[in-house]
């Protein structure tokens, strides 16, 4: 296994300094990019409680998916974006266009006067969180050395556990009070505050030394990503239609995806070469299984037993937990490898989705749901960061961006793909009623989890 190159600066210790990423050198960029993180995780689960709202107001019910599926979409464009800059120059200049668009989109959003100018707001929202998570992964293999690497990707995932406990409350509060617009236009200030703890520590941030080659401005990468993007939302809306277009148009997008996503990804991640492909792969594997069975969870308690949604998200903010506790965990214990995160990281989504499928098919108690599915949280907790801490142990500087943006383009694509896959089956077992569409729904993601079994073993390489 290949180790990235030390770099000047803080990251060419050996050793972690006392106190770890929150000791001097490291503490605000670490305080900053944390509260950065926290912050997209507020909007990302405070749109999804307040968007009825908004669609009521602007008279916006047609483009309601398309509120959705749009942001995920372009941001991929973004990821590449991020990703080439960031091996031509400073990842530094990156983060800063990223942090302005994503605030530019907020405040498009939060004084929308109509549905198509709130999507617009979305749109621009979307491409600057996109090349945000890339900029701050590419920073962390700049200014971090690896041994601190699995500690900043923990913090990383904690930064989503506040959001996720109190940032639909919220949200609703706001709603009801003030007005939904502050849900985002709050954001801004926020936002604001991190740089001011990030922008300093960004001054030891630097290009490629002048004697390495950078690489070039690939067109054909970014015209890749459009065609990405693309397929991603004819795949995402195609979920809505009905008759042979559900099934066609979803056959269609996945195959153009797929083929458009070979230039953006590592040679091999489609047959699931050893070592860095394989990593990549399994990120949009288990991507794909938490985020596309968490849609249905809400759901399946408050429709099939009644519960109401503040205690159905009660499993949400499982998951939550013991995905922080889990990251907490591989952080702090090297004992844990990379082949036993990934083997535990599949079992607990296994345990979690079997839990899911045989409350939807047999009524089971809530309480096996709820339960259940904070086991999809720790698996989640126990391989993501470690995901991130292979993809930056196979990188060099020179394709330090590149890697990063497949990392962060296979969350969003094997999310994307699972939640359209999940959805049309869902769709056509509706008529069945009862708990068989969540049924196959969880069948589909059950399927996944084999596939990740397969994936976890070739992270690593001979």
């Amino acid at each position: 296994m290949t180790t990235s190159p030390k770099q000047s600066g803080p990251a060419s210790a050996d050793l972690p300094p006392p106190g770890g990423v929150l000791s001097a050198p490291y503490r605000w960029v670490s305080i900053g990019m944390c509260a950065l993180i926290m912050l997209s995780a507020f909007e990302a689960l405070a749109v999804t409680t307040i968007m009825p709202t908004i669609s009521r107001e602007l008279d916006g019910a047609g483009l309601y998916a398309f509120a959705f599926a749009g942001p995920l979409a372009v941001s991929v464009v973004g990821m590449v974006l991020a990703g080439a800059w960031s091996d031509r120059g400073s990842p530094r200049n990156a983060l800063f266009a990223s942090v302005g668009l994503f605030v530019v989109g907020l405040v498009i959003a939060g004084t929308a006067t109509s549905m198509g100018v709130f999507v617009a707001g979305r749109l621009v929202h979307g491409l600057g969180g996109g090349a945000l998570t890339v900029a701050l992964y590419v920073i962390v293999a700049r200014v971090y050395p690896p041994v601190l690497h699995p500690r900043i990707f923990a913090g990383f995932a904690a930064a989503w556990v506040i959001p996720s406990l109190i940032g639909p409350v919220i949200a609703g509060l706001l709603a009801d009070t003030v007005g939904w617009r502050w849900v985002f236009l709050g954001v801004v200030a926020l936002v604001a505050l991190a740089m001011l703890m990030v922008v300093p520590a960004m001054r030891g941030v630097h290009a490629p030394d002048a004697s390495q080659e950078r690489a070039p401005w690939n067109v054909r990468r970014i015209g890749w990503a459009l065609l990405v993007a693309g397929s991603v939302l004819v795949l995402n809306l195609a979920a809505e239609a009905r008759g042979p277009v559900q099934w066609i148009a979803p056959f269609v997008g996945v195959l153009v995806a797929l083929f458009a996503l070979r230039p953006l990804m590592p040679a091999g991640m489609l047959r699931a070469g050893r070592g860095l492909p394989s990593v990549i792969l399994l990120r949009a594997i288990v991507a794909g299984t938490f985020f596309a069975s968490e849609v249905y969870v809400p759901y399946l308690l408050v429709s099939q037993h009644g519960l109401s949604p503040t205690i159905a998200g009660l499993a949400l903010t499982a998951a939550g937990l013991s995905w922080a506790a889990a990251s907490w965990v591989q952080g702090r214990f090297p004992a844990i490898t990379h082949r036993t995160a990934a083997y535990l990281g599949a079992v607990g989504l296994s345990l979690a989705v079997a839990s899911l499928l045989v409350t939807a098919v047999f009524g089971l108690s809530p309480a096996v749901v709820i339960v259940g599915w904070a086991f999809a949280g720790a698996g989640m907790g126990l391989l993501y960061p470690r995901l991130g801490v292979l993809t930056l142990e196979y990188s060099t500087i020179e394709n330090q961006g590149f890697n990063s943006s497949a990392l962060s383009i296979a969350d969003s694509i094997g999310s994307a793909i699972a939640l359209a896959v999940t959805a049309i089956v869902f769709s056509a077992l509706a008529p069945l009623g009862g708990g068989w569409p969540f049924a196959g729904a969880f069948a589909c993601t059950a399927l996944l989890c084999v596939a990740a079994f397969a994936a976890g073993p070739r992270i690593l390489r001979r």
